[in-house]
């Protein structure tokens, strides 16, 4: 399941990406449905790629939530690959986030992760075969001046993973962290380019990522290659958050 391979529908898995309209959620749900995989993603607005089932759900809802992976299960089987990626920022200075803007970030990041892991593990465990894969951000193990609520939600979800790796792991289902630094996405497109300078300038390797470098740790996670990887925050993140 690497992106150099593809499978045949004998061996391809139901993979759901939570905000796979754009940025990362996208790529990765391009990456696995080239890959031959049945891939649905979720979506509150706009759309997803092209030969990806779209699926309208807000991962803050429960409902939505379940009615979202019964669509799911309809069209492609239980799903096998859960890829936790929807998320949202509001960033403030600690003493200027609301209450609001704190419940908000962790209901969508936070929460929302945990109730679409908690869907997809009972069908998993009876399958004795799974894989869940959260995106959190370097910003979850570095910290961010200006990001209190949103470094909190991404570092909650290495607890989660880790935590769910060892309740899950004897059914032969793994829980792994993809830790992202700065990619080229929408939300970084908007960074001036001396901000853009001050960032690189922090990075070993002395550039930005790219969607492509997510997806392909995504895609080794996911795949047997990666069977006893297990509890793991894997950094895609070009050096900046070594030793964390």
């Amino acid at each position: 399941m690497s992106s150099s391979e593809t499978v045949d529908a004998s061996t391809a898995r139901s993979v759901l990406v939570t905000g796979g309209s754009k940025g990362i959620g996208r790529a990765i749900a391009e990456s696995f449905a080239a890959a031959g995989h049945k891939v649905a993603a979720t979506y509150r607005s706009g759309g997803v790629p092209d030969g990806v089932l779209g699926v309208q759900c807000d991962v803050t809802d429960a409902e939505q939530v379940d009615a979202a992976f019964k669509q799911v299960e309809e069209a492609h089987g239980p799903v096998e690959v859960l890829i936790a990626n929807a998320g949202i920022t509001a960033d403030n200075l600690m003493m200027r986030i609301s209450d609001d803007d704190w419940s908000k970030v962790i209901e969508t990041n936070l929460t929302g992760s945990f109730r679409v892991a908690r869907r997809a593990a009972r069908p998993m465990t009876r399958a004795r075969w799974g894989r869940i894969i959260f995106i959190s951000s370097v910003v979850g193990l570095l910290g961010s001046a200006g990001q209190v609520n949103y470094a909190a939600s991404k570092s909650g979800l290495v607890g989660m993973a880790r935590s769910i790796a060892r309740e899950l792991g004897s059914r032969n289902i793994t829980a792994n962290v993809v830790a992202p630094g700065f990619i080229e996405t929408d939300m970084t497109a908007v960074l001036s380019e001396d901000q853009v300078k001050a960032y690189q300038a922090q990075i070993p390797l002395g550039r930005l990522g790219g969607v492509a470098d997510i997806a392909a740790a995504c895609e080794f996670l996911a795949s047997d290659a990666a069977a006893y990887v297990t509890g793991a925050v894997i950094p895609v993140d070009g050096g900046l958050g070594m030793g964390h």
